[in-house]
């Protein structure tokens, strides 16, 4: 991680996960998010998700102080404005080859459904209280 290129966004909030490589990270996000990285290097990547928001992909092996952490015990939620569209972006990341760990369903709080990334991060998709 280079923080001379994080000028621009000493503004932003960031989201880090630690990956096992963060150019094969980027290739999954690039194809789910449909966006370049603002920052690529050997050991990090980096996405703006929104204004004020990042997600920054950090080469476990070089995070310190070291990680212990594994995906799958937290989620990134993206937030949809309807069922439909939840179902259109399931249907686009299945297309995708992206891992499906639970069905569009319909939850206490809303319509969501549930993948994984390369490295085992879940990402939520749902619309807040459809059906």
């Amino acid at each position: 991680m280079n923080p001379t290129n994080f000028s621009l966004q000493s503004q932003a909030h960031f989201v880090l996960l630690h990956v096992q490589s963060p150019a094969a990270s980027a290739s999954f996000y690039r194809q789910i998010l449909a966006a370049e990285p603002v920052e690529a290097s050997p050991t990090f990547a980096m996405f703006a998700l929104a204004p004020g928001l990042m997600l920054g992909l950090w080469a476990r092996d070089t995070v310190a102080p070291a990680s212990a952490g594994q995906g799958g015990s937290s989620e990134l939620a993206f937030v949809q404005d309807s069922a439909a569209a939840v179902d259109a972006v399931h249907a686009a990341w299945v297309a995708r080859g992206v891992l499906v760990l639970q069905a569009p369903t319909a939850m206490d709080f809303g319509y969501t459904f549930t993948a994984s990334d390369p490295d085992g991060h879940r990402l939520r998709v749902f619309a807040p209280g459809a059906a």
